[in-house]
């Protein structure tokens, strides 16, 4: 046996919480669940525009935000 083989027949491997897949699918789910979130979100600007403060032309080119 060589030094590279006896190493790596004695390497450990850590021990994983879940399988896997399950792993993944719980990855997955967050990011779905996130992608859900930011859609359900995607046009309350647009919503709420005319509830702000009146602009006139002269509120300057940032709308007047600070």
């Amino acid at each position: 046996m060589s030094l590279t083989s006896l190493l790596i027949a004695s390497e450990e491997l850590a021990p994983l919480i879940a399988p896997p897949l399950v792993i993944a699918g719980v990855a997955a789910l967050a990011f779905l669940m996130m992608g859900i979130v930011t859609f359900t979100y995607r046009d309350v600007a647009n919503r709420h525009a005319g509830k702000g403060p009146a602009r006139g032309h002269d509120a300057g080119h940032d709308g007047g935000h600070h």
